[in-house]
């Protein structure tokens, strides 16, 4: 492609001729022109940006991008452009960076729309490895915004360009550069700025990747700005759909107005980014399927059942002449058969090679997920006609009861209980189907049913019965999924029911141990969570500046210094929560190994019986370790209030 013959390409051109050989014009913007080129003497693609020669005529200007882009040249990075050569020559300041081939995430979420959750988390993770980098050398990108961000073709790897650069547009203190729409608030006012302003604007970046819509839109750049400092954002959930609730909450942290409650560094954003990936990690099929389909009563089958029941119920009356075998095979019919065909789906589950403990994570993300969908259409909270609804039906069975009552206390002598009873019930019970059709327009009702179903006593009487008709030799899965504690837990349960009976029943309290272990570790990880999310969504730092008087910055010491004594506290319970989540696991792993060893002769029965007393003295740990957790409660919900 030919480049376009102006005056600033001829006569660029002829100033590095020998050097470099331009061959088209890629784009430019207000802070300069870049060219496609090879570098002679390598014989290699680059790309050169050319500072404007009105912006370089500007002494100070032109002193200021240099330093700048040398600053930002010594950045070595695998998700930064490198910067080869920063230059001027004659009248023209430059500097020539690698060439990647491949297309901005503003031209990618242009062409395709917005990246999938999984895929955005990994690029905005590769984004924030480059920012911590920048910012661990003192460098501040100033202008971090989708343009700026470079996808290269074949291996998708994110490349952050510009760094630095968008500072040498920026004059004297209070003056106002950047991009309006990822602009920080405190960059908006005209006030210092530091690592935590790219925060900012990496989270606007990063909720445009996800919605394919900005956060602030106006008509003129001054209303956006005033947007950006006044303004909280539509929920990411509501611009974006389903996207994770880690990802949200993450994206969300970043576009805090305060510099103060945004994540500390970009560090700990890409941090959070991968615990999001980790959470995105698809389950497996057989578990997907089970908790979609095969753990619920319902599809057709469901509904032709009831009528077909009824009609065997006649026939069978019909055949023993009484109402009994009506009644009997009714009965049977809605109990009997219903928990037999849950028993077998249990069973095909085993010989799959999942168990119980699988269950609880698989509902759990098919829940929140449905949530996430749902709230694109129905938002998070009951609308006004479900609250509505949910009055009339509990007054309509308010109606029913008080009829009840006043029906048995006057011998049902009373005019009027019948109507009252009748009118009541059918007006509770229409109101409220009305109110639960609502309901599973923003929550999956029926997964949440069957989810506390499966997951709780009915769901583990149902797989301990199934394990009796399942083959020994099941299959073993790769759940990629499946916590460690579980694993683990779930070897050791069928090394036990392996064991001859007279052994089981010396080693009787080992199931409850080895169910008290697993549930102890799972609290300890969702309190780990918990901490990592505080620590994340905010920390230690201030940001903010302007002239304040000594009583007010006396006030805002103590504040800041409440504060990280109370992050402190939280960093060491989430350090503590750590260790002893190692030890229960441990824990388990004893068990495990001292349950082969017994299989394999060499064991005993007396060491797995001194593995669990200590196995107890490990759950009594945990119990008072989650129990002694009432001030850094109080933290964490000061910072969700805030």
């Amino acid at each position: 492609m030919t480049a376009p013959l102006d005056q600033l390409f001829l006569s660029f051109q002829s100033a590095v001729a020998g050097r470099y050989s331009i061959d088209r014009e890629l784009g430019r913007g207000g802070m300069g022109v870049v060219y496609l080129a090879k570098e002679v003497d390598l014989d290699r693609p680059v790309a050169i940006k050319l500072l404007p020669p009105d912006m370089a005529a500007n002494a100070g200007l032109r002193a200021r991008f240099l330093q700048e882009a040398r600053t930002a040249a010594k950045l070595s990075h695998p998700n930064i452009i490198p910067i080869h050569v920063v230059d001027e020559v004659k009248d023209f300041v430059f500097f020539a960076m690698a060439y990647v081939e491949g297309e901005t995430l503003a031209e990618r979420v242009r062409r395709r729309g917005p990246l999938p959750p999984s895929e955005a988390a990994r690029v905005l993770r590769e984004v924030a490895w480059a920012l911590a980098h920048a910012h661990a050398h003192g460098v501040v990108h100033r202008d971090v915004k989708p343009d700026n961000i470079l996808l290269e073709t074949g291996t998708g790897r994110a490349f952050v360009a510009d760094f630095g650069i968008a500072a040498a547009g920026g004059g004297p203190a209070g003056e106002i550069t950047g991009t309006p729409e990822f602009m920080s608030p405190e960059q908006a006012l005209g006030k210092p700025v530091d690592g935590r302003s790219d925060i900012y604007a990496f989270g606007a970046t990063a909720y445009y990747a996800l919605s394919g819509v900005l956060p602030f839109e106006g008509r003129s750049p001054t209303e956006v700005l005033a947007k950006q400092v006044t303004e909280a954002p539509q929920p990411l959930v509501i611009s974006a759909g389903a996207v994770p609730r880690k990802l949200a909450q993450t994206v969300e942290h970043c576009l805090a107005k305060d510099p103060a409650d945004r994540p500390q560094s970009a560090e700990i954003v890409g941090e959070q980014l991968g615990l999001a990936l980790e959470q995105r990690r698809e389950l497996p099929v057989v578990l997907r399927a089970f908790v979609k389909h095969s753990s619920r009563l319902d599809g057709g089958a469901a509904l032709i059942y009831p009528f077909a029941l009824f009609m065997g119920s006649v026939a069978v009356a019909l055949w023993t002449q009484g109402a009994t075998g009506f009644v009997a095979t009714m009965i049977g019919g809605f109990t009997i058969v219903p928990l037999g065909v849950l028993l077998n789906r249990a069973r095909r589950l085993l010989k799959q090679g999942f168990g119980h403990p699988d269950l609880a994570p698989a509902f759990k993300a098919e829940i929140e997920l449905g949530r996430e969908e749902r709230a694109v259409d129905a938002g998070h909270g009951p609308s006004f006609v479900e609250r509505l609804l949910r009055v009339g039906s509990a007054l309509g069975w308010g109606a029913f009861g008080v009829g009840l009552v006043y029906g048995y206390a006057t011998q049902w002598e009373a005019a009027g209980v019948s109507f009252v009873l009748g009118w009541g019930g059918i007006a509770g019970a229409s109101l409220g189907v009305g109110r639960l059709i609502l309901l599973q327009r923003r929550r999956d009702v029926d997964a949440e049913f069957y989810g506390k179903l499966w997951t709780g006593r009915i769901g583990k009487l149902l797989f301990r019965v199934a394990r009796l008709f399942a083959s020994q030799k099941t299959l073993t899965s790769s759940v990629t999924h499946r916590p460690t504690e579980l694993s683990i837990g779930m070897a050791a349960e069928q090394l036990y029911e392996s064991l001859p009976k007279e052994t089981r029943h010396e080693l009787k309290a080992l199931p409850d141990v080895l169910r008290r272990l697993e549930g102890d570790a799972q609290r300890l990880r969702k309190r780990y969570d918990e901490l990592g999310d505080a620590l994340g969504g905010g920390g230690g730092g201030g940001g903010g500046g302007g002239e304040r008087g000594d009583g007010e910055r006396t006030s805002t010491e103590r504040i800041a210094s409440r504060r990280d004594d109370a992050l402190a506290a939280v960093r060491e319970e989430r350090d503590a929560i750590h260790a002893k989540l190692a030890s229960t696991v441990a824990a388990l792993e004893t068990i495990r190994l001292n349950l082969l060893r017994l299989h394999a002769g060499s064991g005993s029965v007396q060491s797995l019986t001194t593995d669990l007393g200590l196995a107890y003295e490990v759950a009594k740990e945990v119990d008072l370790l989650l129990e002694a957790r009432r001030e850094v409660d109080a933290v964490l919900h000061d910072k969700r209030e805030r």
